[in-house]
């Protein structure tokens, strides 16, 4: 391999290393790959300019070239030319996108979510910048040392951003990342200068090229240095709080009231509790309110929908207030309320960092380290603080407005009616125009709100199952208003969507439909009663349960006419199911921040299961072939020593020819074929020796007794005989000999040598040999080329 390529190599390789650092910032994690491959690209352009060779400048001009068109290519292919050549409209593009994970990265908390273009944007197109650098330092202008610092900026911004506690190991990535760059640059220059501190080749072919001594000794202070950098500020407290400094894990940071709180997604296991085959009890209720059908527990509440997901946002944390909460917001002192006190007791086994409460509290008393999210009006855990084994008292309130109440509502304010109405344009047209034909003579918001519910849970034929999938991407709401089929996620989801559409803020609540009722007066709240309702928020009223999901929890008494028909369910009955399920991740608040305000999805809610979708926003076709063949790629690139292997093995070891001309090239075939074989299982290949005496170190090496060591010997009396008899002739039964050695060399070997045979041969090191002698027979034709070259454009000047 020469100098150059092994310094791309090690740039492309070095940089994607200190990248590691950015995979605690955003989950999931899958950007890293698609930035490899572009990366990957870049790289090539820049090793193949080079070779032509281009003058510096002009290769790293067309490496930077190259790096745009990627990245229109993956963010703005619809609005430039040829889906490769930006132009004012995808400029447009990059500047909503980015303007947007700038918003983005200000709202969310560690990690991020990776729906977010502009924060996917963000990451890979700092990676490419980052690679371009460091290629065009290392590697165009020879210089691998200045190469680290654009390496420690990516890292530094990554460990400046992070609050996790692993930094100490994507440090001494980064740090492995640099170190074998700066080896394989001194690698190339003692290469230029001959054999300073020669020794024998390793193995046959294998020509040193490099000096060991100094490479190895390389190696060792690096090994050495990186362990100080390590170990030292361990021990030095005056060095705490450094990037080697570990962070708590928990909702706050600090004594204070500060902090804040990630935006998780609560309904990653609903559908699984849902389905749970045991209902366990999960909570055990104890409540002086005489209808405990309305008894819903609130864990979190979703309101940010960006069309492909619903979510709770980032929010800031307080300490605990002392004493009665405030006023719900939106609340008006004219709505009749009544205040009542819950006694939850948390099961051993639930360890939920968020506090299952009736919404909206007034009050909370509860042991351990809690926090107050007060937007939402939640409780979360801090430092590791969760409800197992908990028993608390939650004072709340039961907020009782009427029709009349919500039919005369007013505007919401400004920001509320900005935050909670926002649809990305991504959402089907369908989910709309379905809204305003399912409300059509509705005279007020309520009027349509009630309507929507209706027809959800009564006369739209919706039927209740938990087995339908989630679903994700924009589509998933137009495929459940056609198939009319889902569960709590998806009433709740397309109502909230279709809510917004009409202009009423909205937003999703996770947490526990009404348990059942015990018959020592409390009630049993299981797996199965988890659940997720929409919030509709009036003003004077606040947010404002619904029930649209049928067959579960209660209609609202101020969603029902006082005539209501057989056709209602009853909202005094209770859910069908006994078991309450907190959502694996519960998370922040029910109120939206000035932040929100500024996301392309507002402030909804939807799970990347439960998203809705449209038919025309998907990706085109020669976009999913790229990715698809990139991914194969990717898949198949660490299975290709394997895959060589087993098609050279076919190849070697198959059916020939059978006359005497086909003899030496199948029995030489065999026989390199075995001792490849015996190089995959440890023993090097010695060329120098002949073949009876190859096959004796075969045999002594690899431990061969009995069949397998006479099959290695027959074999080797085979080449003999096509090398030097006068007449070679073929000799029957050489191609199952090898097959006995084979067997009997890996039945020698332990389970380790044997998987790395299979799937990492070190005979495949021969792939490179045969390349590198073919590029440099191509280098020696066009050398030798280029007097004819001189003399023709000589005589035609």
């Amino acid at each position: 391999m020469s100098g150059r390529i092994r310094l791309t190599l090690g740039a492309w390789a070095a940089t994607l290393m200190a990248s590691c650092a950015l995979l605690p910032l955003v989950r999931p994690a899958t950007w890293i790959v698609q930035a490899a491959f572009l990366l990957g690209v870049q790289a090539g352009v820049g090793a193949a300019t080079r070779r032509v060779p281009l003058a510096r400048p002009l290769t790293v001009a067309a490496q930077a070239v190259v790096m745009v068109f990627l990245l229109t290519f993956v963010f703005a292919r619809e609005q430039a030319l040829a889906g490769l050549v930006p132009g004012p409209e995808a400029l447009d593009r990059f500047a909503i996108l980015l303007r947007q994970g700038g918003d983005d990265i200000a709202r969310y908390a560690i990690p991020a979510p990776l729906e977010s273009d502009g924060i996917r944007l963000m990451l890979i197109g700092g990676v490419l910048i980052i690679g371009l650098l460091v290629d065009a330092l290392a590697v165009t202008f020879r210089s691998a040392a200045p190469a680290g610092l654009p390496l420690l900026a990516l890292y530094s911004v990554a460990a400046g951003l992070s609050d996790g506690g692993t930094d100490w190991l994507w440090f001494l990535v980064a740090a492995a990342g640099y170190l074998m760059l700066l080896l394989a640059e001194g690698r190339d220059r003692l290469s230029q200068w001959g054999r300073v501190f020669g020794g024998a080749p390793r193995t046959a072919g294998e020509e040193q090229s490099g000096a060991v001594a100094p490479v190895r000794t390389g190696r060792r202070i690096g090994v050495v240095a990186l362990g100080i950098a390590l170990v030292v500020p361990l021990g030095l407290p005056a060095m705490n709080g450094g990037l080697l400094d570990s962070v708590g894990a928990g909702a706050g940071s600090g004594s204070g009231g500060g902090g804040t709180i990630s935006a998780v997604n609560p309904l990653v296991s609903l559908r699984d509790s849902l389905n749970a085959d045991e209902d366990q009890q999960v909570l055990s209720v104890k409540t002086k309110v005489p209808d405990v059908s309305d008894l819903y527990l609130r864990i979190v509440s979703l309101d940010d929908f960006d069309g492909t997901t619903w979510k709770p946002s980032r929010r800031s944390i307080t300490a605990l207030p002392d004493g009665t909460f405030p006023t719900p917001i939106g609340l008006g002192p004219d709505v009749k309320r009544t205040e009542f006190d819950t006694t939850i007791s948390a099961a051993d086994w639930y360890a939920q960092d968020w506090l299952p409460m009736p919404y909206p509290p007034s009050g909370v008393n509860i042991r351990g380290n809690w926090r107050y999210e007060p937007l939402g009006m939640t409780l979360v855990g801090d430092h590791g603080q969760n409800t197992r084994g908990l028993t608390y008292q939650v004072k709340s309130l039961d907020v009782q407005p009427t029709a009349e109440q919500l039919a005369s509502a007013p505007k919401p304010p400004a920001s509320i009616d900005r935050d909670f109405t926002k649809l990305p344009d991504s959402l089907p047209s369908v989910v709309a125009s379905t809204a305003r034909k399912v409300t059509a003579g509705a005279a007020n918001p309520y009027d349509q709100a009630v309507k929507l519910q209706d027809w959800f849970a009564v006369t739209g034929g919706f039927e209740y199952d938990t087995q339908v999938q989630v679903g994700s991407g924009s589509q998933a709401i137009a495929r459940f208003l056609k198939d009319k089929q889902g569960f709590c996620v998806h009433f709740s989801f397309a109502m909230a969507a279709m809510a917004r559409s009409l202009d009423i803020p909205a937003r999703v609540a996770v947490g526990f439909a009404p348990g059942s009722p015990q018959a020592d007066g409390s009630v049993s709240v299981g797996l199965r009663d988890a659940h997720a309702w929409p919030e509709l928020y009036f003003e004077g009223v606040g947010w404002t349960r619904f029930e649209p999901t049928p067959n579960r929890g209660s209609m609202p008494s101020y969603t029902l006419p006082e005539d209501q028909g057989s056709s209602v369910p009853d909202p005094a009955r209770p859910t069908e199911t006994s078991s309450a399920a907190p959502s694996a991740a519960p998370s922040t608040r029910e109120s939206c921040t000035p932040e929100q305000k500024r996301l392309d999805g507002g402030c909804a809610s939807e799970s990347p299961q439960a998203a809705l979708p449209t038919d025309d926003d998907g990706p085109k076709w020669y976009a999913i072939l790229v990715w698809a063949l990139a991914g194969l790629a990717a898949l198949a690139l660490p299975l290709a020593p394997m895959l060589w292997r087993l098609r050279t093995r076919t190849v070697r070891l198959g059916a020939h020819g059978r006359g005497e001309a086909d003899a030496a090239p199948h029995t030489l075939a065999v026989w390199q074929e075995l001792t490849d074989t015996a190089w995959d299982f440890g023993i090097t290949p010695d060329e120098s020796q002949t073949p009876r005496k190859a096959a004796a170190r075969i045999v002594a090496l690899g431990g061969l007794e009995g069949a397998p060591a006479a099959s290695v010997h027959r074999v080797a009396n085979a080449v003999e005989q096509v090398l030097y008899a006068p007449q070679p002739r073929p000799t029957a039964g050489i191609a199952d000999d090898v097959r006995r050695a084979s067997a009997g060399l890996s039945a020698a070997v332990g389970r380790g040598a044997r998987i790395r045979a299979v799937l990492a041969p070190r005979s495949t090191v021969r792939v490179v040999w045969t390349a590198s002698a073919w590029w440099s027979g191509v280098r020696e034709r066009v050398v030798a080329m280029r007097p004819t070259w001189r003399k023709a454009s000589g005589q035609q000047g």
